[in-house]
């Protein structure tokens, strides 16, 4: 039985949306090197204080950590080292005018493998004030007591 190769998630950046409000988001392929592919599948990557910089024309990320391959010996990778992320060159031309923008910001949300592939899910963002951050929680807070009551109802 063959096997699909479809999406995968692979890392998620789950602090992303409680700290940005994202505006809209985009899928980019990753320039990496084979140990880094290696501990990408096995999941060893963290995402929490990484953001994108277009620089002459091409898109950077920067403090992406992928951890050592253990079986990597002298061919590991720096795990710091920032990655270059492979856009269409309108992609990247609509991204630097955003990033010009006050107070937006470029934030990696996922890593998954598509076809083979590694891509990341790049969010244009805001930061969020912590007075939105509790709005938020106060929010979910809310909802989940409207479904816990709505649930108790239809139990009696």
């Amino acid at each position: 039985m063959a096997r699909s190769k479809g999406i995968r998630p692979v890392i998620d950046n789950r602090k992303a949306r409680h700290n940005y409000h994202i505006k809209e988001s985009l899928e980019a392929g990753m320039a990496l090197v084979g140990t880094e592919v290696k501990s990408l599948r096995l999941g060893r990557a963290n995402l929490q204080d990484a953001y994108a910089v277009v620089k002459d024309g091409e898109v950077w990320v920067n403090n992406f950590h992928i951890s050592p391959y253990d079986k990597g010996n002298r061919f590991n990778h720096d795990p710091l080292r920032p990655k270059k992320l492979l856009l269409h060159r309108q992609e990247i031309r609509h991204l630097q005018g955003m990033q010009r923008e006050k107070g937006l910001t470029l934030i990696p949300l996922k890593i998954y493998f598509k076809n083979g592939l590694a891509k990341m899910e790049l969010a244009v963002a805001v930061g969020k004030k912590l007075y939105d951050k509790r709005e938020d929680i106060a929010e979910r807070d809310a909802k989940r007591d409207i479904e816990r009551s709505v649930k108790e109802r239809n139990r009696v």
